[in-house]
């Protein structure tokens, strides 16, 4: 019996070991599958998102003046690049960057020696062409005195005052030639073609220039254009005469107003836009060519059109599109938009939202095409 109860407690022992060690085992692979399962099923919960009253809005009819952006560079509307009509050396110049001159004053003066030998020897062929033509006319006088007594021929006489008419031509080219030199010599005073300020000097003193080289550039900043580009599109509601008021870089807290003065025939085949010219009055000539300037041009308000929110309107892509609340879910609607009001912060739509349905203006973590979403009050879009 000792024999056989020892056997007995010597199987037991190992089977309830065994039996602890399964228990264990299965209590661990229970409590794993049920942290996985915890796991798998959070990035699949449900995230409703909440809006209030305010972050929602519906489309809606009202008037809604165009506003037109408007920006481009700044630059005078009378510039000139002043250039040598003669070839010379510089001999002088008489002014300097920024410094302001009058319409005809000497700019640079060019060397005049070579000019006003020429001028000389001109002079010189006149004075020689004249005397001929005097001696020519003498000849003609005594011909015709000889000729009336029939001491010569009628074909000698000609000859005579066929001579003289020679003459005169040749008094004429001379004439022409030296009036040619004398202009020449007066273009060695390089002069403003009118009243502005030295932008820019090309030459120094010493320097060689050719006929039609630059010399120096001139500028006058009392009356400025901006050039821009308008979509043609809104060409149709640009006017010559219409009044904007322009921002420009370098002068935050100041307003410019300029009017519309031109507007380019032709779009450009590249942008599809049409050039427009603004007139900007610049007395006190704070205005400085090459300045940035932006404006937006107002039209008047117009018919009733359909509008939404500017922060409802989301541009992404190359895309237009609206986050909308439909049946407690989250759409994305593409968009038509047309004028645009950001004074009013309004936005037209023209295609792809109907009424009664509310858009959604904020941003939101999660707001997705398909994700759900309810109004704080209770009420579900």
């Amino acid at each position: 019996m000792n024999a056989r109860t020892n056997t007995s407690r010597r199987y037991v022992k190992p089977a309830i070991v065994v039996l602890v060690v399964l228990a264990v085992a299965g209590s661990l692979f229970g409590w794993r599958a049920s942290q996985a399962n915890k796991q798998e099923k959070k990035p699949g919960e449900a995230r409703v998102l909440e809006f209030a009253p305010g972050d929602l809005a519906e489309l809606k009819r009202e008037p809604l003046g165009r506003q037109i952006p408007v920006s481009g560079s700044v630059r005078p509307v009378l510039a000139a690049t002043v250039r040598s009509k003669v070839p010379a050396e510089v001999a002088r110049i008489h002014v300097q960057e920024g410094e302001r001159v009058a319409a005809g004053q000497v700019l640079a003066t060019l060397d005049t020696a070579d000019l006003q030998a020429r001028a000389d020897r001109e002079s010189a062929v006149i004075a020689e062409a004249r005397a001929r033509l005097d001696l020519a006319r003498k000849n003609q006088a005594n011909n015709k005195a000889l000729l009336e007594k029939a001491f010569i021929s009628q074909n000698a006489y000609d000859s005579a005052a066929n001579a003289v008419q020679v003459a005169e031509a040749n008094v004429k080219s001379a004439e022409a030639q030296a009036a040619i030199a004398q202009s020449a010599l007066a273009d060695a005073q390089v002069r403003a073609p009118f009243q502005g300020i030295v932008a820019k000097r090309f030459v120094n003193v010493g320097d060689k220039v050719t006929s039609d080289m630059p010399v120096l550039q001139l500028v006058d900043l009392a009356r400025m254009e901006l050039e821009a580009q308008v979509p043609v599109s809104e060409i149709p509601f640009v006017r010559i005469g219409q009044q904007i008021a322009f921002k420009v870089d370098g002068f935050p807290g100041r307003a410019f107003g300029g009017r519309i003065e031109r507007i380019n025939p032709s779009a450009d085949a590249g942008s599809r836009s049409i050039s427009i010219f603004v007139a900007l009055p610049n007395a006190d000539a704070s205005l400085k060519g090459g300045m940035f300037g932006h404006g937006v041009l107002e039209t008047a308000a117009g018919t009733e059109v359909d509008v939404i929110p500017a922060a409802a309107v989301v541009e992404e892509g190359g895309q237009t599109f609206a986050y909308v609340l439909k049946n407690g879910k989250v759409e994305r609607r593409t968009l038509t938009v047309g004028v645009r009001n950001a004074e009013r912060g309004l936005v037209e739509v023209r295609e792809g939202l109907e009424k009664g349905v509310p858009v959604i203006t904020v941003k939101a973590d999660g707001l997705k095409p398909g994700a759900a979403g309810v109004v704080k009050d209770g009420k579900k879009g």
